[in-house]
């Protein structure tokens, strides 16, 4: 993708950088990255070397540790990028989150080096930043209210929607297993409360896949 390309691409998902000489400098201190369905875009430890900006697909983001558990932390979709990438490359420290592509991804990736003039030169790209931290802190306080308040299945079901949201389709391609992992539940949990949804006309269960009716 060319320096044009990314202009246009930018200013279609990104509104909010309302000068158009940022939008010129980010075109020209980014690369385009293509991410197939399932690629890993950023490791945990990894040092943060580009700030990732969503122009097409989704993202899922969530917390890894050493035995290969997982937390799901939040989706970024077109128009977005990922608060923990921004504050860790604020503290020039490594990554503390692994991100996938939950779908075929174009992402215009912003060189970290470029970070500092951009801060300084552009207030909307200032604006972004803390919208962006603001965004992701009131959906983490609603995942801690869920697990506090809510019963699993209404977590789960408003996990599916989510995704559904996300990926703009009723039809999610996901396992059990995976979902159990971004609810910190078992399998088996979970594959009951999908067939209790399914007899309630809820969903509509198929091997690998799932279908919010």
């Amino acid at each position: 993708m060319d320096i044009q390309s990314k202009i246009k691409a930018l200013r279609a998902n990104f509104p909010v950088f309302q000068q158009f000489e940022l939008v010129e400098t980010i075109a020209e201190n980014s690369q385009y990255l293509e991410v197939s369905e399932g690629g890993v875009i950023l490791q945990v430890g990894a040092y943060i070397k580009v700030i990732p900006l969503v122009i097409s697909g989704a993202v899922k983001v969530f917390r890894e540790d050493d035995d290969g558990r997982e937390a799901f932390l939040y989706y970024i979709k077109p128009g977005q990028s990922c608060a923990m990438t921004l504050a860790s490359s604020i503290k020039q420290g490594r990554s503390e989150i692994k991100a996938v592509a939950l779908e075929k991804t174009g992402i215009i990736a912003l060189s970290v080096d470029s970070l500092y003039s951009v801060n300084k030169k552009y207030p909307s790209w200032y604006n972004f930043v803390f919208e962006t931290f603001g965004m992701r802190f009131n959906e983490l306080i609603q995942a801690f209210e869920g697990v506090v308040f809510h019963h699993l299945d209404e977590r789960l079901i408003n996990y599916l929607e989510n995704r559904a949201a996300t990926l703009g389709s009723p039809v999610l391609k996901i396992s059990h297993s995976e979902i159990a992992r971004d609810l910190a539940t078992s399998r088996e949990v979970i594959s009951r409360l999908l067939k209790q949804f399914e007899k309630e006309n809820m969903v509509l269960l198929s091997r690998g896949q799932i279908t919010l009716i």
